[in-house]
């Protein structure tokens, strides 16, 4: 691996962090919603939609780490 590629990975790993407390983040808001009992039905299905889309990202960064095996 050469410096370029070593760079290229430690940014998709800083990527998935942030990824990764985005996703708590929104988690966390969506219980606090729902512990409070009334909530908007809307607001709900954004943050749901939110959290799906970083839960994708999160996905595509993590295939970007991992290396290439034919089998």
């Amino acid at each position: 691996m050469n410096v370029a590629e070593g760079e290229a990975r430690a940014i998709v790993e800083k990527q998935l962090a942030e990824q990764r407390i985005a996703h708590q983040d929104l988690d966390a808001a969506i219980d606090a919603l729902v512990a409070k009992g009334a909530f908007d039905d809307l607001q709900m299905q954004r943050l749901k939609r939110q959290k799906l889309k970083v839960k994708d990202n999160i996905l595509r960064l993590e295939g970007l780490l991992m290396p290439d095996i034919i089998a």
